[in-house]
């Protein structure tokens, strides 16, 4: 064993032997059995062991307790013991567990012994006979020298042993004057002079004052160092005190800084929140009571004495007596819960073990109960109170429990509520003591333990049913659901369109939603054109068309606003029959030849060109240009337009003709316009004299004879028109319309051919008019006649 000091008091440590007290892997390991610890100091003893695993069970420990006194055959646990209140701390880790004791006292001197209970069925053990504590108080020794008698030694000694390196501090008439393991004086001293000790660290525990030479020195004792009593009694505080001189003045006071009141005098007796309940008796000569009635917890404090003299004052370096005042408290001691009621049984507690035999008074609901004991069992309904008292102390009856109430819900404000607005629920069980409330959301985790919930900007998002529950010591009770509706204008709308591909003629459905409170209108628009209106977003068209697609907007509104949003409708469908055209319109074989092929689609159309009868095409894209057309290239052609809706196609019928042969070209290119009409003005003359010499001959009459004019002769005879190309090097192919040659009639019909369009290309070469002639005769064959 040893002494060490710290900041925070002295504490014991064990360093003897340990001593195991059991059988079978059963046992109790103490540290120590004899532990001696000086007043003010605090005390650690420690530990247990027990077998990991016994009969196939894993060993677990279900309880642990240090006790000194036994009820009805079973220990009672420290931490329950009043006179023990916030000085016990129960410490365990695994196998080891030990109890400190902290501001010790003499009182606390015992055997102390320890039980832990396991989940075997013979799994209880106590460690017995315990660990004996002494607790003991520094006193000063005097030690007088041999060569003078005013030549003194003071030690400051204990029953239990301090190590040499502890640090003492020395009082002189109350008043500290040194800091030393000794006090040695080589000043004289005085008759009238007293000496204390204290241990550094634990100055609330001097020792008492010593006269050095004589017992008639200055010096105060006080009876007790510490009292507790209950609010509402009385108490005496009392001291002996001896001085040197005559008396002049005595009182009582609390040295506490923020005590003092600057206007008011020290004396207890002259202290405003004093008056009438404090009073000081000196029944004897050198004894001095301070007594305080109707205790309050304010009262809790600490009190000295002083006097003074024509010389002297007692100083007050050192602490006086300590006054605790406690209200008694109700402990539900056990508690079972009906559907109706409570049955529980209770005591009366104070945290004061001077209280501890006293008598008690219960009240329910006002009403005493005819029991006089610190237990009390019985049946409590909701809307029951219950508290005690000390008897003859009836106007302090300890703080009261309630039975519970369901407890019920209010919200705050009343009215409707608006989002990001302040709201309030409150929960209230109208119960007199001390309630912990709590409050949930439905199919949540708790939110907070307050008897109000706040939402300082509530959001729609906090809609829903909540509850509370209050709790206590007589049970917990939880209130009905209360729903909170909160109201606010529609949120952006989400809209859609289904099938994200749309095709023309097929179902389309626009979908708008938004989150609203209450429930918002839905309008749909397409420009400036309202298209559906309703409680529901939904519009539908059971056959699409090309025609609408475009820009549709969706607004959502109700009596607190309104929120727009818009879509875009793209309609997909097949190309439409396209359109072909060949360019030029008249076309030279030779020249270079564009088809040309358009059709309106969405998506946008794929182009292939292909000829009729061959199976790879011949060109992609809108165009298809021949460079170099040539009568081979004669033939059906069609242009194919294709996306991913579907495909269309048109044909283009392409004739190519091969022009006159190279000497009847030469001719006609060289012969000048005036030859070529003298020419056919000379084959027309010789066609009309032909069909004149086939009619009989008549002999002219003289008086009729009649010459035809020229404008009667062309009505006998219509001719093709005729066209000049210049210009033009090695014509081979002519653009031929869908016109075909008609086949000639009959032979006893009228000889009609009609003609095409016949191109004459003239060169750089000319012949002769004969030469002409000659080849124009030999070409045409016929010559379309017109009746």
């Amino acid at each position: 064993m040893s002494l060490t000091t710290s900041a925070f008091g002295f504490i014991v440590f064990l360093l003897s032997t340990p001593v195991v007290q059991g059988q079978n892997d059963w046992g109790v390991t103490y540290t120590s059995t004899q532990i001696c610890a000086v007043e003010g100091s605090t005390v650690d003893i420690h530990s247990y062991t027990y077998p990991s695993r016994q009969d196939d069970l894993d060993i677990i420990v279900e309880k642990t307790l240090w006790f000194i006194n036994m009820l009805d055959n079973e220990p009672v646990d420290l931490r329950t013991d009043s006179k023990y209140s916030g000085r016990v701390k129960h410490l365990c880790d695994k196998n080891s567990c030990f109890l400190r004791i902290t501001d010790l006292r003499q009182r606390d001197s015992a055997v102390y012994r320890f039980r832990f209970i396991t989940n075997h069925p013979g799994g209880r053990f106590t460690g017995s006979p315990g660990v004996t504590l002494t607790v003991t108080d520094l006193k000063v020794k005097v030690i007088q020298t041999s060569y003078s008698s005013y030549w003194t030694t003071l030690r400051c000694k204990s029953s239990c042993h301090l190590p040499g390196q502890t640090s003492i501090i020395w009082y002189k008439n109350n008043k500290k004057i040194k800091e030393n393991t000794e006090l040695h004086y080589s000043d004289y001293i005085y008759s009238q002079d007293s000496f204390s000790c204290a241990i550094k660290g634990l100055e609330d525990f001097p020792s008492p004052p010593v006269c050095v030479r004589g017992e008639n020195c200055n010096r105060v004792i006080y009876t007790e160092r510490s009292i507790c009593v209950s609010k509402g009694s009385s108490v005496n505080i009392s001291c002996t005190y001896n001085s040197y001189h005559e008396v002049t003045s005595k009182f009582w006071f609390r040295p506490e800084p923020q005590w003092k009141n600057p206007s008011q005098s020290e004396d207890l007796l002259t202290d405003s929140q004093y008056t009438g309940r404090v009073q000081v008796l000196e029944t004897e000569r050198g004894r001095s009571t301070l007594r305080i009635t109707d205790l309050r917890e304010t009262d809790s404090a600490q009190y000295q004495f002083t006097f003074t003299t024509w010389s002297f004052e007692w100083g007050s370096s050192l602490p006086g007596t300590t006054l605790t005042v406690t209200a008694l408290q109700v402990h539900v001691i056990r508690l079972t819960v009906h559907q109706s009621y409570t049955e529980a049984e209770l005591q009366c507690h104070s945290s004061c073990s001077s209280v501890a035999q006293s008598f008690y008074v219960w009240f329910k609901n006002g009403q005493k109960v005819m029991k006089e004991e610190a237990l009390y069992k019985d049946n409590f309904y909701p809307g029951d109170v219950i508290c005690c008292v000390l008897k003859g102390h009836e106007n302090h009856c300890s703080p009261s429990v309630s039975a519970l109430k369901v407890p019920s819900v209010s919200v705050s404000p009343q009215s409707e509520i608006m989002e990001g607005s302040s709201v309030t629920l409150t929960c209230n069980s109208e119960a007199q003591s001390a309630v912990n409330y709590t409050w949930y959301k439905k199919n949540q985790t708790l939110l907070n333990k307050e008897p109000q919930l706040v939402f300082s900007s509530i959001q729609s998002s906090d809609s829903g049913q909540f509850y509370c529950s209050a709790e206590n010591e007589l049970g917990k009770k939880t209130s009905p659901y209360i729903n909170i509706n909160v109201k606010h204008r529609p949120n952006l709308p989400s809209v859609s369109v289904s099938p994200s591909e749309i095709v023309e003629g097929s179902s389309v459905t626009l979908t708008c939603s938004s989150d609203a409170n209450p429930a918002a209108n839905y309008t749909w628009y397409k420009g400036n054109q309202t298209i559906h209106h309703g409680p529901e977003g939904i519009y539908r068209f059971t056959s699409i068309r090309s025609k609408d697609k475009g820009t549709y907007y969706c607004k959502s509104e109700n009596q607190y606003g309104d929120k727009s949003s818009s879509i875009s409708v793209d309609v997909h469908y097949r190309p439409n029959l396209p359109s072909v055209s060949v360019s030029p319109s008249e076309i030279v074989e030779g020249s270079s030849v564009t088809l040309t092929c358009s059709s309106d689609a969405n998506p946008a159309a794929n182009y292939t060109w292909y000829k009729e009868n061959e199976e790879s095409p011949k060109a992609s894209g809108q165009i298809f240009t021949i460079t170099d057309i040539r009568s081979e290239h004669s033939g059906n052609y069609y242009c194919e337009v294709q996306n991913s809706v579907g495909r269309h196609n048109n044909t283009l019928h392409l004739t190519v003709v091969a022009v006159f042969p190279q000497a009847l070209k030469s001719a006609v290119i060289g012969t000048s316009s005036v030859v070529f009409f003298a020419i056919l003005a000379f084959l027309i003359f010789l066609l009309i004299r032909k069909k004149k010499a086939s009619k009989p001959a008549e002999p002219p009459e003289p008086s009729e004879q009649h010459i035809p004019t020229q404008s009667e002769e062309e009505d006998d005879v219509q001719y093709a028109s005729v066209r000049f190309i210049k210009n033009q090097t090695d014509p081979i192919y002519s653009n031929i319309s869908a016109a075909r040659a008609q086949r000639h009639k009959d032979e006893d019909e009228d000889e009609s051919v009609e003609y095409a369009a016949v191109q004459f290309n003239s060169t750089a070469s000319r012949t002769t008019g004969q030469e002409a002639v000659e080849d124009s005769i030999a070409l045409y064959s016929t010559i379309n006649k017109l009746c």
